[in-house]
């Protein structure tokens, strides 16, 4: 009997599927009883598809093992519009519904598989604005002449509100701390401790 897949995706370690699931859970009471239900769950960026629990789906999709694709927001199945289209375009011919509860979306419509590929493209450019904005914030602190310093032991050292804005951005997008300290230019220590603080 086909399932309904539930997909649900944080990007780091340090967060978890908790805030998605009671929306995800309400839509699955609703449904028929006895509905088998497997659920997919991945700690990773949206950059790419090519994550755990998303294959581990697209296999069971490819199968004929899935009914329905269910999500708490588009941008959690994927960030990049190539990589959603392409999804959307396998769940069609495996006649395999998508719900994505935030954006009210149904794909077995055609008015949903229109929006489907508009978000995606939204989701898409999001991700292109941020990094524009990294930047952007980076040559403007240049400009001005403020200097991004590193760490001391056991104190942080002209750390600026920007810099802590551009690391807690970019972890919850999944880079990875080296990453992050090359772009704000602070030692690896340092954006640990920004990283401890913003979830203590």
């Amino acid at each position: 009997m086909k399932h309904i897949a539930v997909y649900a995706r944080v990007s780091t370690k340090s967060q978890d599927t908790a805030s998605q699931e009671p929306d995800l859970q309400r839509w699955l009471a609703a449904q028929p009883e006895g509905t088998p239900v497997v659920w997919y769950r991945d700690n990773f960026t949206g950059k790419t598809m090519d994550r755990p629990a998303m294959g581990k789906l697209l296999d069971a999709v490819a199968r004929g093992d899935v009914a329905t694709v269910l999500c708490w927001r588009l941008d959690r199945l994927g960030r990049t519009a190539k990589g959603l289209t392409a999804f959307f375009e396998d769940l069609q011919k495996a006649k395999v519904n998508l719900v994505s509860l935030k954006d009210g979306l149904d794909l077995s419509t055609p008015a949903g598989r229109l929006m489907a590929n508009v978000l995606a493209s939204v989701a898409a450019y999001e991700t292109e604005i941020r990094a524009e904005r990294v930047l952007a914030g980076q040559a403007v602190a240049r400009a001005s002449g403020k200097r991004w310093g590193g760490s001391q032991a056991g104190r942080l050292l002209h750390v600026t509100s920007e810099q802590v804005a551009v690391v807690q951005r970019m972890r919850l997008d999944g880079a990875k701390i080296a990453s992050i300290g090359r772009a704000v230019r602070l030692s690896r220590p340092t954006i640990y401790k920004l990283l401890a603080r913003s979830h203590a």
